[in-house]
This record gives structure tokens, C-alpha cells and sequence, in this order.
């Protein structure tokens, strides 16, 4: 009967094991996927609903924070730090299992022996106790992987984020740029012509028409500059939404007041510090020192001795016997004093890179913003200065042109010369945008926009 219930334990322990599923991947798969990946607008609904979003999402304009919410499904980079949250999850579990006992089994013969009978069995449980500081160390470690995980998802949220902010500004530049490219070139062009009739009638020099074949020759480099930005920008767009740059031809993306940037951001001395302590590399970066801590902690515990108990059995030629054991594992021969000193140096070394983290993103909030600064004095200058005095200038052409004071050499050249300002805006507009997204980074937090309206938290997302 014994031995039934045995057999009976053992094959309930084998039906409960875990059996191996094997998962291949195939990178030439995942890439044909990727090429076909496209964005579900319906999807996009849902994550603006879940992000606690105001307002109608739009599919023939789309703004920052729709795009933001496509991007939270579709990028596999927020993909991969979401599923390294369940991974540190998973192990936190296992961090709490128990370990399991040792069952030790021994038999023995002995010839000729005075007793009824020659054989000698027995067996020992050795049954670790897991409890105190190992074991409260082993839990805090993986609940700071668990932190830690959630940071890295944050960040690396953050961090698609200002890849898809810059492709969307570079990408209206670009479309800007083209527009007023495509004019400087046309009016380059008509100036190249009326001044080679010129050379020919003799009444300019060969320089002359040089000259202008120069200036024909920088627009058209200007318009080709404008055609690689849009696509770049295209690209990073893409890149951010986790689909390929053909996905988003004919999307028309939308930037309320994109022309016209925001007023000088106010950072104040408690908004700086809010935005450094809740920056999730410091955070994380505060979470390595505490995985140091909680090292320390660990091989403290380590100077003392580890206990198991082994209680057993043992039928020995007749008689039962039920022996039990304690059992020590003793520290090394130094008392651990080594590890401790090792961990204590990591935990010191864990503190100044804090304190480096938080200097540098001191530095990068007081950077940021002397560049908001100057970047808006700069597009206030060209506004005020440059380009109304192009634009009366050109305006000045066309009357003389109509009057007759003036030919069609010096009419384009004016012309061009009121798009060349107009492109130096553009230009002006595009580091005042670059400021801005260089202090967002620095705050971990947008400034401005759509994605102000977010109401709830990336948890869960």
C-alpha cells in the first residue's frame, strides 16, 4: 500500500512539472512583418481613450498626441521595455519561491552480519531555511528590478517620443522649405535666362551671368536639401510609429501654431526640481543605488552562518531509526569582510553617478533654456529686420518693374532675395523648434501641445 501512494506522489509531481514549449523566431518573418505593418486608426482611438485624451481623433489630420498613442502600439522598442516589465515581474515571482529540500537516499550491505538481516537503508531531507536577510535582500533586489523595469519603459517611451517630435518638425520644415525653395528656384531660373539675353545683346559681362548661374545653382541645392529633410523626417516619423516610411505617405500631419512658437518657457526653481526628480534615468539611477544597498545588505547577511535542518530515516538491520541533522554553511574564512567592501564601493560608486545624473540634467535644463532664448531673439530679429525689408523690397521691384525703371534681371533678384528671407524664418523657426525639443528632453516633460490634454499615466499602457 506504501508504495502505491508513493508511485502515486511521484506521478502527481511529474503531471505538475512545466513542459517545455518551443517559441523559434525567424528574423526574415519579422522583417516581411515589419514591411507590412500599418496603423490601425481604431487602435489609436482606443490609446486616446486609455490616455484619458481630449477631444475627436481626427484620421485626416493627424496631431502630436495621436500620432504619440499610435506610436505607444506600433514601436517595438515601447514593445520590448513593456514585455521586459512582465520578465521582471516573472521574476520577482521565482525570487519568492522557496528552495526546495534535498532528499539524500543511502542503502548499505554488510556480509555476514550478527543481525537478521545484512541490509541497512535510510534516507535525509536536508531542508534549507530561508528566512532573515539573505532572504529579505533576495526579495528587495528583484522588487527594485520590477522599479527599475517600469523606469526603462518610461524612458524609452520618452525617448521614441523625441524621435517622432523631431521627424514631425523636421517634416513640416521640409514641406515649408520646398515650397519656398521651388520659388527661388524659378525666379533663379528666370533670372539666369533674362541675363544671358543680356550677355548676348552684349550689355552685361560673361561674370555677370556667372554669377547669377551660381545663384541659380545654390537654389537648386536648397530645393534638393529640402527633398532629403522631408525625407528624413519621413523616416524618423516612420521609425517612431514602428512602420515602414510608405505607411505614412499621403498622412497629413497637423501643428497648431508650428509658425508661430510659443512665448520664452518659464522654468522656475521648484519646476526644475520637480522635473529632475521625477526624470526617469535619475529615478532609475536612484533604484541601482538602492540594488546597491540592498547588495550590502545582502553579504552583511552572509557573515553569519546559513542553517538547514535534516531530519531522516534509517532502518538498519531491523531496527528504525529517525536521526536529524543541522547543518551550517559557514562565511569564508575572512568573516565576508571582502564582499562587504566590494558592495560598499559599488553602493558609493552608485551614489556619485547619481550625483552626476543630477548635475548633468541641471546643466542640460540651464543649456535648454539660453538656447529658447537666444533662438527667439534670433526669429524675432529676422522678423522685425530681414524679411520686411526684403518683402518692401520685392514689392518695390514689382512697381519699378511696371514702371519700367527696372528689367527682369533685377526683378528676380529682388524676388528671390524676399523668398531667401523668408527661407532664413524657416531656418530660425526650425532652432527655436530644436531649442524647445532640447529642454523637453531635459525635463523629460512636453512644453507646449496636444499632449498636454494626457490625463492619466503610461501604467498599464
Amino acid at each position: 500500500m506504501k508504495r502505491q501512494y508513493s508511485g502515486i506522489v511521484m506521478l502527481a509531481l511529474v503531471a505538475g512539472c512545466v513542459r517545455y514549449a518551443p517559441a523559434p523566431v525567424s528574423p526574415s518573418q519579422l522583417a516581411t512583418q515589419r514591411g507590412e505593418a500599418r496603423i490601425d486608426p481604431a487602435l489609436v482611438a482606443v490609446r486616446l481613450a486609455a490616455l484619458g485624451s481630449i477631444g475627436d481623433f481626427d484620421l485626416l489630420h493627424w496631431n502630436r498626441l495621436a500620432l504619440f498613442a499610435a506610436m505607444l502600439d506600433g514601436n517595438a522598442d515601447i514593445a520590448a521595455a513593456r514585455t521586459a516589465i512582465d520578465t521582471a515581474k516573472a521574476a520577482r515571482r521565482a525570487a519568492g519561491a522557496r528552495p526546495g529540500p534535498t532528499l539524500t537516499l543511502a542503502s548499505e550491505y554488510t556480509r555476514k552480519a550478527p543481525e537478521s538481516s545484512p541490509w541497512l537503508f535510510g534516507g535525509v531531507i536536508d531542508i534549507p531555511i530561508d528566512a532573515g536577510g539573505r532572504r529579505a535582500s533576495r526579495l528587495a533586489l528583484a522588487d527594485l528590478g520590477v522599479i527599475a523595469a517600469r523606469y526603462d519603459f518610461i524612458e524609452t517611451v520618452w525617448m521614441v517620443r523625441m524621435v517622432l517630435r523631431r521627424g514631425l518638425a523636421d517634416h513640416l520644415l521640409a514641406q515649408q522649405r520646398l515650397l519656398v525653395t521651388a520659388e527661388i528656384s524659378a525666379l533663379r531660373q528666370r533670372q539666369f535666362n533674362a541675363m544671358a539675353r543680356r550677355v548676348n545683346a552684349g550689355a552685361a559681362s560673361r561674370a555677370d551671368l556667372e554669377r547669377v548661374r551660381a545663384d541659380t545653382a545654390d537654389a537648386v541645392r536648397r530645393e534638393s536639401d529640402a527633398r532629403t529633410q522631408l525625407i528624413a523626417g519621413n523616416a524618423a516619423i516612420a521609425a517612431a510609429l514602428g512602420v515602414p516610411a510608405a505607411a505614412i505617405t499621403g498622412m497629413a500631419f497637423v501643428w497648431p501654431g508650428f509658425s508661430l512658437p510659443a512665448a520664452q518657457p518659464l522654468v522656475d526653481a521648484a519646476t526644475r526640481a520637480a522635473a529632475i526628480a521625477a526624470r526617469a534615468d535619475i529615478l532609475k539611477s536612484a533604484i541601482q543605488y538602492d540594488q546597491a544597498e540592498a547588495d550590502l545588505r545582502s553579504e552583511i547577511a552572509r557573515q553569519y552562518p546559513a542553517i538547514s535542518i535534516g531530519p531522516g530515516y534509517t532502518w538498519e538491520r531491523g531496527l528504525v531509526k529517525l536521526p536529524i541533522n543541522l547543518a551550517l554553511i559557514l562565511p569564508p574564512l575572512d568573516g565576508n569582510r571582502g564582499a562587504i567592501a566590494a558592495a560598499e564601493a559599488r553602493r558609493t560608486e552608485a551614489g556619485k553617478r547619481l550625483e552626476a545624473l543630477v548635475a548633468a540634467a541641471q546643466n542640460s535644463i540651464d543649456s535648454a533654456l539660453a538656447d529658447t532664448q537666444q533662438t527667439r531673439r534670433a526669429l524675432e530679429k529676422i522678423r522685425r529686420g530681414e524679411l520686411p525689408a526684403a518683402t518692401r523690397l520685392a514689392l518695390q521691384a514689382d512697381r519699378e518693374l511696371a514702371a519700367g525703371s527696372i528689367d527682369r534681371t533685377e526683378w528676380a533678384a529682388a524676388k528671390a532675395g524676399a523668398r531667401l528671407a523668408s527661407l532664413s524664418e524657416l531656418d530660425a523657426i526650425g532652432a527655436v523648434l530644436a531649442a524647445d525639443a532640447r529642454l523637453e528632453e531635459a525635463l523629460r516633460r512636453p512644453i507646449e501641445g496636444p499632449e498636454l490634454a494626457i490625463k492619466r499615466g503610461l501604467e498599464g499602457l
